[in-house]
């Protein structure tokens, strides 16, 4: 006869499987035990690392040569990293340099449509993991409805609001911006995809659109993409975007209405 007392079923094992939180990790004494700990430790190192490091744009620069898509390197004013990260307000204004280079190509260039625009912002690991493939995805479905594409511009200590004095000297109608999202201790590698109608200098949060987490743990590039498709195109019809801009707003497109695709 076994009198060994049958294993209770821990509750928490169910709810474990369907999130990446911390959630009952248990005890050794009054800390956590060594094999936690030491995962906390590597995710911390993990943020830090995608926050402080240079980023590649190797992998979305051979996408866009894929695709026939030019490309323009630009920067901000942050001339450091340390600058980029103590001076936010640096990080939304173009240095000498790159403000000329921009003028100089929209001189020789038509507008177009859309400007995309891939920017390492506050996480490096995003931008080389997720870029290229939703870069893929979003042009992709544009060609189906005959939109655009300007230059590939690629932001170096880049914050949001940088794609507004971007986008408004290639007198583009629309930026798209892909940039890094700030790393949580389970997702050091999340995108940030930032959609703004009539790009100018002063543009508020609320002016903007935003599709978060894309990573293949959490909004996978063909589905954002398909998401920022929908913005799109409800954003030509309506000439808005931001709080003006919904998801579902491209269901009111006329038939006829070829400005929105």
């Amino acid at each position: 006869m076994n009198d060994t007392p049958a294993k209770r079923e821990d509750p928490w094992d169910e709810l474990r499987r369907w999130t990446d939180a911390r959630i009952a990790l248990g005890r050794a004494g009054t800390s956590l035990p060594t094999k936690p700990l030491l995962e906390f430790q590597l995710s911390h190192a993990m943020a830090r690392d995608a926050v402080i490091r240079e980023c590649d744009f190797t992998g979305t620069e051979a996408s866009c040569a894929s695709l026939g898509l030019e490309t323009l390197a630009v920067k901000s004013l942050a001339a450091t990293r340390s600058d980029y990260l103590r001076r936010p307000d640096h990080g939304r204004l173009l240095d000498g340099d790159s403000e000329r280079r921009l003028d100089d190509f929209a001189r020789g260039a038509p507008a177009k449509d859309v400007c995309v625009i891939v920017a390492d912002g506050l996480s490096s690991l995003a931008v080389e993991r997720q870029a290229p493939e939703f870069l893929r995805e979003l042009k992709s479905r544009s060609d189906v409805f005959g939109y655009s594409f300007g230059p590939v511009v690629f932001a170096s200590q880049a914050r949001v609001a940088l794609s507004d004095e971007i986008g408004s000297r290639l007198k583009a109608s629309l930026v798209v911006m892909m940039i890094g999202e700030r790393p949580g201790l389970s997702s050091p590698d999340s995108l940030g995809v930032y959609l703004t109608w009539h790009p100018r200098r002063g543009l508020q949060n609320a002016d903007r659109n935003c599709i978060s987490n894309v990573r293949p743990a959490g909004l996978t590039a063909p589905r954002a993409a398909e998401l920022a498709m929908r913005l799109i195109r409800g954003s030509f019809h309506l000439r808005a975007s931001g709080i003006g801009l919904k998801e579902d707003s491209y269901l009111s497109i006329p038939e006829n209405d070829a400005s929105a695709g």
